[in-house]
């Protein structure tokens, strides 16, 4: 039974003629008796008893006419909550770890000034569980710093980024103007956890290289990599982003090496058949003018 059947039944009760129901409904009389008539035939019970030219509901009339009256007040609430989640809208995004500390807030905060109602939720993780989340419709719109894999995500830079060298102000590197690239042969790593953009484009550079390195600590978050260090417990390679307080106020040393830099972009990626809401394309817009670039 359709939603239509029961609002004739409503209007032919709340009229109790089926002239009257067809007239409110800009229906004809034979429309309005076949959509009775279908409704008895399906739950096989008589509906109204019609005596001397008038109808009279029955007791599964009744029953069933506070189902209908309940049924089309969803259907109407179900209309209304649609139509305000298409005006204001949700946003479900992802960030890694980098980019959730020191750009996303900002990002999120701008975004907001213009779109007040839109809700935003966010869900910060490495670049390796943010690409599965997009894969398994649990994110709509991510920014990673990472590389993404599958060939059903689209990848779109949108800011530079370069990592760096910091140790502690009292490490041995702390009095360098520059570190030698074999040097950090002889070194304890802080570092990211498998998974994590920051981590994967350390690597890569430092393969290209041909430097051997030993990770003595693996954190899944920039906090603790930033306070091992500090600690004097390894060095570390991370977002300059991560750690421009902390270089300014002395805590930790950044550094040059030699000949090698880490440059990379961060990126908003999304499925190729996720259906861009307007709020979505205006977030990816936000992300990719110039001033976040």
């Amino acid at each position: 039974m359709t939603l239509r059947h029961f609002k004739i039944f409503v209007s032919v009760c709340d009229n109790m003629n089926m002239t009257a129901a067809a007239e409110a409904l800009f229906m004809s009389q034979s429309a309005i008796s076949q959509a009775i008539a279908e409704l008895e035939k399906h739950y096989d019970i008589r509906l109204f008893e019609r005596l001397s030219r008038k109808l009279y509901l029955t007791h599964a009339g009744e029953r069933l006419l506070s189902y209908a009256r309940h049924m089309i007040r969803m259907n109407e609430d179900i209309e209304k909550d649609m139509k305000t989640l298409q005006e204001s809208g949700s946003i479900r995004l992802g960030a890694s770890v980098t980019i959730g500390a020191n750009v996303l807030p900002k990002l999120v905060s701008d975004y907001k000034k213009s779109n007040p109602k839109t809700k935003i939720e966010v869900f910060e993780s490495n670049t390796e569980q943010i690409e599965s989340r997009i894969l398994h419709d649990q994110t709509d719109v991510a920014l990673v710093e990472g590389e993404t894999v599958s060939p059903d995500i689209i990848s779109l830079p949108f800011m530079e980024d370069e990592l760096i060298l910091i140790c502690s102000s009292k490490h041995r590197f702390a009095d360098l103007a520059v570190i030698e690239a074999h040097e950090l042969e002889k070194e304890d790593f802080i570092i990211r956890e498998k998974g994590s953009g920051t981590r994967k484009t350390a690597e890569d550079v430092l393969a290209v290289h041909n430097l051997s390195w030993r990770a003595s600590w693996t954190c899944n978050n920039a906090d603790t990599i930033k306070m091992a260090v500090a600690e004097g417990l390894g060095i570390s390679i991370i977002s300059k982003r991560a750690v421009t307080n902390e270089v300014r106020s002395g805590m930790l040393c950044m550094k040059e090496i030699k000949g090698i830099r880490f440059e990379r972009k961060f990126k908003i990626v999304f499925h190729k058949n996720k259906y861009l809401t307007e709020q979505m394309k205006d977030f990816i817009k936000l992300c990719s003018e110039g001033q976040y670039c």
